[in-house]
């Protein structure tokens, strides 16, 4: 099956576009010994808009939190994403970094994961309800509402970069990308599965948050934001990744348990997130809008 899905995208790649053609390069600039790259553009609109979106859920009756604390937790999850994400890859992904710690700061170097980013996320804010005294459950209901800002700016430098592109394809709307295969072969057509990724975890996954905030009361039931917010990205992940070419050192954990990693660990976040929607429901009190100024009353 896959030799002829390779076979039919590798004699359709000319008439197709190839990724070399166009005007996309990860470094926005370089000076001297400084780059900077849309990678890190990226992350610091995610975190920017979301924190400007934040806000605008804080003005809503019944807000877990006051507008003083908003700077306070967007510290909390900046420092989760980061330290979350990075070792998150070097534990699912490329343990070998382990023997070589120095890698492990060297951000380029393999990336980010999301899933690791999830973890230090929660830690973080976690720390940061407690600090406050707050309810870490509603707080990470209002913040998964942010995330898929993050989550659509981040695959799209994905796709920048040219990098976790998808499976070889004969659809019109595949691109060659460069350096997939083996030197001296023909590249093939693949799935743009970044753009997948950017529609689904961002764009639909935005929607959906966004019509269960704004017209329904979901806010007033602790976790059941944060449960869509699980439940939809799991499901989104783990359809997308049946188009994308798993990651080149787990291709064989792959083939050996029949699903990419990325899947795998997809798994737990569904179950967690039909579990906090069903029981959302008998965790609802009495909403009383937390101390503070008028923008949250």
């Amino acid at each position: 099956m896959i030799p002829t899905i390779l076979a039919a995208a590798v004699a359709t790649a000319d008439t197709h576009v190839h990724f070399a053609d166009l005007p996309l390069r990860p470094e926005v600039f370089t000076l001297g010994f400084f780059t900077l790259r849309w990678y890190s553009i990226a992350y610091i609109a995610g975190i920017l808009i979301g924190w400007w979106y934040l806000l605008k859920l804080l003005a809503q009756p019944g807000a877990p939190m006051a507008r003083r604390h908003a700077d306070d937790l967007v510290f909390y999850a900046t420092l989760g994403i980061i330290l979350g994400g990075r070792l998150g890859y070097v534990v699912f992904y490329a343990p070998e970094m382990f023997l070589h710690p120095l890698r492990i700061l060297r951000l380029w170097d393999g990336g980010m994961s999301f899933h690791g980013g999830v973890i230090g996320t929660s830690l973080g804010l976690i720390l940061f309800a407690r600090k406050h005294q707050l309810n870490w459950l509603r707080v990470h209901d209002y913040i998964a509402c942010c995330v898929p800002f993050g989550l659509f700016f981040g695959r799209l430098a994905n796709f920048v970069n040219g990098e976790l592109w998808g499976k070889p394809t004969d659809v019109a709307w595949g691109i060659v990308f460069e350096r997939t295969v083996a030197f001296g072969l023909t590249e093939p057509a693949r799935h743009p599965s970044q753009l997948y990724e950017a529609g689904l975890e961002g764009i639909a996954l935005f929607a959906l948050l966004w019509f269960a905030f704004w017209k329904t009361k979901a806010r007033y039931d602790p976790g059941k934001l944060v449960g869509l917010f699980v439940l939809g990205y799991g499901l989104a992940r783990f359809t997308v990744e049946f188009f994308r070419e798993p990651d080149s050192q787990l291709r064989e954990f792959a083939e050996k348990t029949g699903l990419h990693m990325g899947q795998w660990l997809c798994v737990p976040m569904i179950l967690g997130g039909l579990y906090l929607i069903l029981t959302a429901a008998r965790r609802r009190v009495r909403v009383e809008p937390i101390a503070g100024s008028q923008s949250v009353a």
